[in-house]
């Protein structure tokens, strides 16, 4: 399952919709805003937009990583909008019978969200 939303991401929620009664691993990787120094001041928070196809960008996250590993379930979240200073940016969830490949594919799926071309960021500094 993937998604993007101006909602907050609910870890509940999110664990809720990727646990299954045969998993032996449910991994959660979630990026959060950081208070950063830079040449405009520290970050106050971020705008995230959606430039072009953000979701078909993340059903082919999803599938290379269902490819590649023995998994059960993936859930990759993104969140465009105003994000604050630690707030959930972005969530990687696979659920799987194994550990290692739950890690892995986290890992991979990680790697990838952080270079999605369809999602734009603004820092905004103070």
């Amino acid at each position: 399952m993937v998604l993007i939303t101006k909602d907050p991401i609910d870890p509940r929620e999110a664990y809720a919709l990727i646990a299954k009664k045969s998993s032996g691993s449910v991994l959660f990787h979630y990026a959060v805003v950081k208070e950063m120094e830079g040449h405009d001041g520290v970050t106050c928070h971020i705008d995230y937009s959606v430039v072009g196809d953000g979701e078909g960008e993340l059903l082919t996250i999803a599938g290379d990583v269902a490819e590649s590993w023995s998994i059960e379930d993936i859930l990759l979240i993104r969140r465009i909008g105003r994000v604050g200073i630690a707030e959930i940016i972005s969530l990687v969830a696979v659920s799987s019978p194994a550990s290692e490949d739950a890690f892995a594919a986290c890992k991979f799926g990680i790697g990838r969200l952080k270079k999605m071309r369809s999602i734009v960021k603004s820092e905004v500094c103070g």
